[in-house]
This record gives structure tokens, sequence and C-alpha cells, in this order.
């Protein structure tokens, strides 16, 4: 019986074949290259999170991957920048967000603390 069942399954995956290996030749649609692109360099960037939806929506839409913050806008990729360095959660993430986000941008030192 397991010999029959052997030449079962073998014979199926011959059948099969074909089709599988027609669908690995199919070349990437324009839309598939462009995803495939954007995720490289995202991935190249080292992005995550909200960072990395952003950049993925704009590059996707064939727009630069690189839009203009604003000053608030950087201090907050800053200040997370560097909550995820210390590795900080939860109460104290958010008690350094703040402290961060609140410090004045003439005192880098403020921030660090």
């Amino acid at each position: 019986m397991t010999a029959i069942r052997m030449a079962l399954v073998l014979s199926c995956a011959a059948l099969l074949s074909p089709w599988v290996a027609q669908g690995q030749d199919k070349p990437l649609t324009a839309q598939q290259e462009r995803m495939k692109s954007c995720n490289a360099e995202a991935r190249d960037k080292h992005m995550k999170g909200e960072e990395r939806r952003d950049f993925m929506s704009h590059c996707l839409k064939g727009e630069s991957g690189e839009r203009e913050r604003t000053a608030q806008q950087e201090k907050m990729v800053s200040c997370n920048r560097d909550a995820s360095a210390k590795g900080l959660k939860g109460d104290q993430r958010r008690g350094f967000m703040r402290e961060c986000l609140s410090a004045d941008s003439r005192s880098p030192s403020a921030a660090g603390r």
C-alpha cells in the first residue's frame, strides 16, 4: 500500500510541476516591481512604524520618499529614535518623550537627560 501511495503522490507532483514552474517564470508587474523596490529602500534605511508607512505610501504613489517635515515633526522623529535606542517602554518612554518634545531647541542636552 505504501508504494502505491508514493507512486500516486509522485505522479500528482509531476502533473502539477509545469503550472508551478510557469508561475515562477512570470515577470513582475510594474506595481510589483515598485513594491519590491520601495520595500528594499525602506529596509535599507531601517524604517519602522509610522515613518515606514508614510515612506511606503509616497513611494508606491511614485512620489519622492522624502517629504519635508516641520521642525516639530523632526523633533518627534529624533526623540522617538532616542527613546528606542535607550530601550524605553511604557511610562518611562512617555515621560522621556514629554520631556524631549518640550525641551528648548537651543538646549540639546536637556533632551538627553
